[in-house]
């Protein structure tokens, strides 16, 4: 992505919108690590007044929309590529969607729209570990076959494996040549991984981990 930390609001930036908001404390760590704001801040995660609130917010640099209420993500990015269509503009729009948001109605709306104006400048990432808040999708309610799904609603989509660097790289290099139609890139997840408690287990959603557990997983990640 085209991005300028020493300047946030630079009109020439590629837009990223984190549809599951939900996930904004990794999204924080990366704009730390890129220099959008000092690393130490990170240590405010979720206290009163800071940037770096539970859900993201414009407070925070590098931060396009407050998101979290799943399935309005992929609207607003529609809406920031039909922007710079109007504005004969090269930036890109790249959104990020859980997979429990493809039970949202207004999901399969955007596809329909983003479809409708050939959006080749709209890239989708859909994590895919199949378990949400609650459960399993296959319990609460299944989505397969997805890439076939996304696909009738005319996305060009690609599915890879979400934790292979290089299969994501050359699905983002798709999609920048793709003409005509937008693209979704299906990234097959491990909920969890490289944690042993914490893959595939349901139930972590918001929970932080005590000191012995933080230790263990730090101990297994590195």
């Amino acid at each position: 992505m085209r991005t300028d930390p020493a300047n946030p609001s630079w009109d020439d930036r590629d837009r990223f919108v984190l549809s599951k908001g939900h996930g904004a404390p990794g999204l924080y760590a990366v704009l730390a690590e890129a220099g959008f704001f000092p690393k130490e801040e990170l240590l405010t995660l979720r206290k009163f007044g800071s940037r770096l609130q539970g859900h993201p917010t414009p407070a925070c640099p590098g931060i396009e929309v407050a998101s979290g209420a799943l399935g309005q993500g992929l609207s607003f990015s529609i809406g920031l590529a039909l922007a710079a269509r109007l504005k004969q503009a090269s930036w890109r729009v790249y959104t990020l969607l859980g997979d429990g948001e493809n039970h949202e109605g207004q999901v399969w709306e955007a596809a329909m729209t983003a479809a409708k104006y050939r959006l080749s400048n709209l890239t989708a990432v859909l994590d895919y570990n199949d378990i949400s808040q609650s459960g399993t999708l296959e319990e609460i309610k299944p989505i397969e076959p997805i890439v076939e799904k996304w696909r009738a609603f005319g996305w060009h989509c690609l599915p890879v494996d979400g934790h292979d660097f290089k299969q994501l790289l050359s699905a983002f290099d798709t999609a920048r040549s793709t003409a005509d139609k937008p693209t979704m890139i299906v990234a097959r997840t491990i909920k969890g991984k490289g944690v042993s408690f914490l893959e595939n287990a349901p139930g972590w959603h918001g929970k932080a981990l005590n000191a012995e557990q933080a230790e263990q997983a730090l101990e297994e990640l590195t």
